[in-house]
């Protein structure tokens, strides 16, 4: 958990560090020199995606957008790399079968494959079982512990849902800032110069182009993810069907 903790934060900063000098370096210099040179002729400026993308609403908004596919990519390989589990019999042993048979081949498993949703299902229904010695008891504590991993995977969702909120929000945040500036040029734009209240009004404009754009696009990858995490579930409770429950109820006849 630290290491996971430490990662996050290096390519948080990466990103942070990353965005910003681009910012500096590219966007915002070749923004400045298209309006400085429609400024000298007079002209509104120019709609290019430097000009577009040149404010701090539209910096942060992007800032947000790598930090939550970041997560998103995180979560999705979290899951890829558990799916190979579910082709594999993880019960499967050589020696007398039983329950005790049973957790013990779980508990020999590595810490990475003891760590996942599916072993740790696994072995408390497992547990269940070798103190009630009742499959049905055992068959709920799956039904338990699936619906746990349903929760806490929707919970993990909830920065990622809290940057597709926000980032409209700051894109809202351009819009007043550039309304307001534009207001304050409206003197001038009575007396005919109108390139400070269009270029003002560019900025919330855009502001709100990009913080669309950008929460239309988070939206759509989380619905990808969600769709990975319900698949998830789902094969934890097939698989639970199929190699422990029937073993189980097996077991139990054959004791009687």
């Amino acid at each position: 958990m630290k290491n996971k903790f430490l990662v996050s934060a290096v390519i948080f900063l990466a990103i942070l560090i990353g965005v910003h000098m681009v910012y500096i370096g590219i966007i915002r210099p070749d923004a400045e020199l298209t309006l400085d040179i429609a400024r000298q002729q007079g002209l509104a400026a120019p709609i290019t995606w430097a000009i577009r993308l040149k404010d701090w609403e539209q910096e942060i908004c992007i800032i947000m957008m790598f930090w939550g596919v970041y997560l998103m990519l995180w979560k999705s390989y979290e899951i890829w790399d558990q799916n190979y589990l579910f082709t594999e019999d993880l019960l499967e042993d050589d020696s007398e079968q039983g329950d005790q048979t049973y957790l013990q081949t779980l508990y020999n498993l590595d810490s990475k494959h003891k760590d996942t949703s599916l072993v740790r299902t696994l072995i408390a229904s497992l547990r269940r079982y070798e103190a009630t010695r009742d499959v049905h008891n055992a068959s709920s504590v799956i039904n338990l512990s699936i619906e746990s991993t349903a929760m806490k995977l929707e919970a993990g969702n909830s920065m990622i849902r809290y940057f597709i909120w926000a980032i409209p929000s700051i894109g809202f945040i351009g819009t007043v800032r550039g309304i307001s500036m534009a207001l304050a040029e409206a003197d001038k734009a009575l007396s005919g110069d109108i390139a400070g209240m269009t270029e003002n009004l560019g900025v919330a404009f855009n502001s709100t182009l990009i913080a669309l754009l950008i929460s239309v696009l988070l939206m759509a990858l989380l619905h990808g993810l969600q769709h990975l995490q319900d698949g998830l579930v789902v094969n934890i409770e097939e698989y639970c069907d199929k190699y422990l429950v029937q073993r189980l109820t097996d077991h139990s006849v054959e004791s009687r």
